[in-house]
């Protein structure tokens, strides 16, 4: 009979020994982390307009708390496909009042702010933020000379363009190895103004400037960017892809167009990322990830206090 324990899977191995500190608190990653999405736009692709009032999306956050998230990440403005750009003046007036009151019921909470712009950051940061989540991988003027001052944990992520012309951008011989040497290049820019690579977190941008089968070369060789040497974040909750994935499987009631029927096969994918090294997952149903990370975490023997 085969001695199971002498045979590592490698489904199971151990994340690395990362952890990001901020504001006097340390988060550890080498126990999966889960990032809930609360977006505060009257148009995001999934929940657009659900949580624009204070008191709406503190109730949210109560729940994802509950749920079992580690980090809530704000977004006050919608980078899907061709969505159309606001002003830092408009962000600071979605995000000031909740995360003002955000601060007063849980000051101990891990936030982070999905923004590109380095002066809504800064503000964010007075408020007490822990994270800035770029999708923009700092590239606006400014950005990383303010990552640097602020010295917070930041999330760089992959893409090309903008919104409006990115998926004209979605051109590779070799995704794996262009979004590689593309995310090295933005944390090279970062750590040069000053960032320091402790405070570095990568994500490969699913969704942005991809077309499916880059999508799913990533998804097949994510432990790939691991080789980069810093904690990765996943984000694919509900996404485009998800739902192409779920459109080929031949099954009619799965072809749907509903981003919310996409959970299940996000966090599958989830998993599937967990399993190859990502430290963080960004995703809309905290409960359902939650749930699954907590079979992976038992099963990979890794059970210890935080």
């Amino acid at each position: 009979m085969t001695d199971f324990n002498e045979t590592p899977n490698p489904l199971f191995a151990p994340l690395p020994n990362f952890a990001l500190s901020a504001n006097g608190k340390i988060l550890n990653l080498s126990k999966p982390r889960i990032m809930g999405i609360l977006n505060v736009t009257p148009d995001s692709f999934s929940d657009g307009g659900q949580f624009t009032a204070t008191h709406t999306a503190l109730a949210r956050v109560d729940e994802m708390l509950r749920q079992g998230a580690d980090i809530i990440d704000i977004g006050a403005e919608s980078t899907r496909p061709n969505a159309t750009p606001v002003t830092d003046e408009l962000e600071l007036a979605r995000l000031t009042p909740i995360v003002t009151e955000i601060k007063k019921t849980h000051p101990n909470l891990w936030l982070s702010i999905d923004t590109s712009s380095p002066s809504v950051m800064a503000q964010m940061a007075d408020l007490g933020v822990d994270i800035w989540n770029d999708v923009r991988g700092l590239s606006r003027a400014g950005a990383v000379d303010t990552a640097s001052r602020l010295a917070l944990p930041v999330v760089l992520m992959h893409s090309r363009g903008e919104p409006a012309t990115m998926d004209k951008m979605a051109v590779y011989d070799d995704v794996v190895a262009e979004v590689s040497a593309e995310l090295g290049g933005l944390v090279g820019k970062a750590v040069q103004a000053g960032v320091r690579r402790e405070n570095i977190v990568l994500d490969v941008g699913m969704g942005f400037a991809k077309e499916y089968g880059h999508h799913i070369d990533i998804v097949k060789n994510l432990g790939e960017f691991g080789k980069l040497g810093y904690p990765m974040l996943f984000g694919v909750s509900r996404k485009r892809f998800v739902g192409e994935i779920l459109a080929e499987s031949g099954i009619e009631t799965l072809a749907n167009t509903n981003p919310a029927e996409r959970d299940t096969a996000s966090t599958a994918l989830a998993l599937l990322a967990v399993a190859q090294g990502a430290g963080i997952v960004r995703t809309h149903n905290v409960a359902q990830v939650a749930q699954s990370l907590a079979v992976w975490y038992s099963l990979s023997n890794k059970i210890d206090d935080d």
